[in-house]
């Protein structure tokens, strides 16, 4: 390999042209430059940095050159995004600089046009920008000449990659990645971009699958380290970075009406990004701001597609304005300049803190800025806490989901449906030897076979009947989305959809007129169409209700609740704090702090007949450690992140017992999982009972931070 003194001069001439004078660009950042060699050279790659640090640009410019010098054709590069808000966004920037060389890009998920799709399988673009989800679609749909189309994939940019990794859908995109490689023939270059994480090299070997340790591959962006971190080294801490500068306030308002007040009345004439932590949080924030008369938008998932586009369009226009937003804005949807971030209440995780806050300070003289408003006062000690692991440098450690057996059972049907029939014996050449979809799964492959949804003859599989019953139906579009959506009402006023609702908000007893509050606005239902989940609606003035169910509870990470102790002992965040905040948290301090948390470890109180362990070590941990202590712990408790309850008739007996039996040896228990959570999880039903519970103890269980709690001292108090 040649290597030029500058990297800058490997860059196709043309492309240095356009940055230059087109993108009015003197140089490029050190991320862009520092990605050139590597992402030329065909090495895998993470592409590390903050929000808005030209992280698109690092990958395209050097595989547009790449794509350029080495006369690549037809469809060569996929452009991969978890959201398609954020391919919708990205997809004229990337063709715009595909055009410079003579080239194009297109689009294609799940709301392009068929007339659309049928033109790139015609004529195919240079880069196509898709989610996995529709990758898979291509591979496996009868109307796409797979070979065809994606035969001359050379390389994969992975957008977000921390996103994928985290949940089901990283192994989705693994496995129709190995895939996809079996199509082309070739190894396929595969550069992921992504925020701040705490274990980019372990991302990086993650996102290179079968190929890790035989392919070549780089981070590149700021170095990290893995420290012991936490308060035990035996509890993964993720990584640390210098706490990036910014203006970050911290306040307790008390209650929503309090939060809009503040908004309304704070930073006129700028534009302020609101990040809520639920959808009926955006609604009923996004009505009270309304009838203040501040000019908001909202946007969240519930929302029909072309409400959110007008939202966040015009919002992007604006200046005096707030938009009021879940986590669907925190990835990289551009909403043009913004002067302010607000949290209401406190993100589960400081990498989500860092996406969000990252929003801001992109212009010259800027800085980035992040206004925490507390609605009460347990989400302000949440926040404290967070924003002190924030001040350390802390951040999240991703980590795929363990043992997902279910999407084992998925690739199995999706590759047999792709290729028609598969041999019974060289099934695991479709992932190249990757784990869990290698011979490992044959436990499943036979589960699958006995239950009717693959046949066998003569050596190969087929899908069987009972796979065309449960996933066939629209040319088995169920089969390729790795997560399961609650069911939700579609709510259309005349002929404009507004979005969707929970139906338990049609269901559920109320006095008055049936109204609901959708894109922070009230509407009186007029007809429902049961069968084919549509609700009618006009407008009203108020009285709205907003309603969806919730997700899955996993509870907060034994660092973030150990952070929450940490406070409650006297610790406050790098931050400002307002009088009000202040003034809270000593209250908790003064009334609260003796009977929950003790410097010299975890404590026992008694209050009556309520024996609680304050362990302050996350939801996982304190299951596992009821499962694991279900001789001293209350049978019908919900434990929470920070404590769980023991039997009221608890005795010193009984709790040297217990403990002594798990510090002789005994092993940790998984823990109990709902029956309602095994339906739940997507393609359960394609696997044997016992292996869908086990799937999901495994993702409910933290054994490192149960052991880290039974390694502590254990304090008792009594509270009167």
């Amino acid at each position: 390999m040649t290597s030029a003194a500058d990297p800058v001069d490997r860059l196709d001439p043309v492309i240095l042209h356009h940055v230059v004078n087109t993108l009015g660009w003197p140089d490029l950042r050190p991320l862009q430059r520092a990605a050139i060699n590597p992402v030329m050279d065909g090495e895998d790659a993470i592409l590390l940095a903050p929000t808005a640090s030209g992280k698109t640009e690092a990958a395209c410019l050097p595989i547009l050159s790449a794509m350029s010098a080495q006369g690549w054709t037809g469809t060569s590069v996929l452009y991969l995004c978890p959201l398609k808000a954020l391919l919708n966004n990205l997809v004229t920037r990337v063709d715009g600089y595909a055009q410079w060389l003579g080239r194009s890009a297109a689009l294609w998920h799940g709301d392009t046009k068929e007339s659309k799709r049928q033109r790139i399988r015609t004529d195919r673009p240079d880069i196509l920008l898709t989610t996995p989800e529709s990758l898979e679609a291509m591979l496996i749909g009868v109307k796409t000449d797979h070979a065809h189309l994606l035969g001359g994939v050379r390389a994969v940019v992975v957008d977000e990659v921390h996103a994928f990794a985290g949940d089901d859908r990283g192994w989705h995109l693994l496995a129709v990645l190995e895939r996809l490689q079996r199509v082309t023939g070739r190894p396929i270059q595969r550069v992921g971009l992504s925020a701040t994480v705490g274990n980019p090299h372990q991302l990086l070997t993650w996102l290179q699958g079968s190929g890790a340790g035989r392919r070549p591959g780089q981070v590149i962006g700021p170095e990290l380290t893995t420290p012991s971190g936490g308060s035990s080294a035996q509890v993964p801490a993720g990584g640390t970075t210098g706490s990036p500068p910014g203006e970050i306030e911290l306040d307790y308002v008390g209650s929503l009406s309090n939060a809009a007040k503040v908004i309304a009345a704070l930073h006129r004439g700028e534009k302020r990004l609101v990040f809520c932590e639920s959808r009926r949080q955006v609604e009923e924030l996004g009505a009270a701001l309304r009838a203040r008369d501040v000019t908001v938008f909202l946007s969240h998932a519930s929302l029909s597609i072309d409400e959110r586009a007008r939202s966040e369009q015009a919002f992007a226009e604006a200046r005096d304005c707030v938009i009021v937003a879940t986590s669907t804005l925190e990835l990289g949807i551009d909403v043009g300049d913004l002067d302010r971030v607000v949290q209401i209440d406190s993100p589960s995780t400081v990498a989500s803190f860092l996406q969000r806050v990252g929003r801001t300070g992109r212009r010259a003289g800027n800085t980035r800025n992040c206004l925490f408003l507390a609605t009460h006062k347990d989400s302000l000690l949440q926040a404290a806490a967070l924003l002190l692991l924030w001040g350390r440098g802390w951040v999240e450690p991703v980590v795929a989901p363990p043992e997902p057996r279910h999407l084992v059972a998925q690739q199995l049907l999706a590759a047999t449906l792709q290729e028609h029939k598969l041999g019974d014996q060289v099934w695991p050449e479709q992932w190249n030897g990757l784990a869990p979809f290698d011979r490992s799964a044959a436990p499943i492959l036979r589960h699958l076979t006995e239950g009717g949804f693959l046949d066998t003859d003569q050596g190969m599989l087929f899908i069987g009947l009972e796979a065309e019953r449960r996933f066939g139906r629209r040319h088995f579009i169920e089969l390729t989305a790795s997560f399961t959506a609650p069911p939700q009402f579609t709510v259309l006023s005349g002929r404009a959809e507004i979005g969707r609702m929970d139906p338990s908000v049609l269901t559920e007893e109320r006095p008055g007129p049936r109204r609901l509050l959708l894109a922070g606005r009230s509407w009186q239902v007029t007809f429902i169409d049961w069968g084919r989940k549509r609700v009618f609606v006009e407008p009203v003035d108020g009285g709205g209700i907003a309603k969806w169910s919730g997700g899955t509870l996993v509870g907060l990470s034994y660092q973030l609740t150990r952070a929450m102790r940490d406070v409650l002992l006297g610790t406050d965040p790098r931050v400002s704090l307002t009088r009000r905040a202040e003034v809270c948290l000593q209250e908790w301090r003064d009334e609260d702090a003796h009977h929950l948390v003790h410097p010299g470890g975890t404590l026992v109180a008694r209050r009556g007949n309520d024996v609680r362990w304050w362990t302050w070590a996350g939801y996982r941990a304190n299951v596992t450690l009821g499962a694991t202590l279900s001789s001293i712990t209350d049978p019908v408790q919900r434990p929470t992140d920070c404590y769980l309850r023991l039997r009221e008739d608890l005795s010193p007996d009984m709790w040297r017992d217990a403990l002594s039996a798990v510090e002789a040896g005994l092993s940790l228990v998984l823990p109990d999982v709902d029956q309602r959570a095994v339906r739940g999880l997507k393609f359960s039903a394609a696997l044997p009972q016992r292996l869908a519970v086990a799937t999901l103890s495994a993702r409910l269980a933290d054994f490192d931070g149960a052991r880290a709690v039974l390694a502590e001292p254990k304090r008792f108090s009594t509270v009167h």
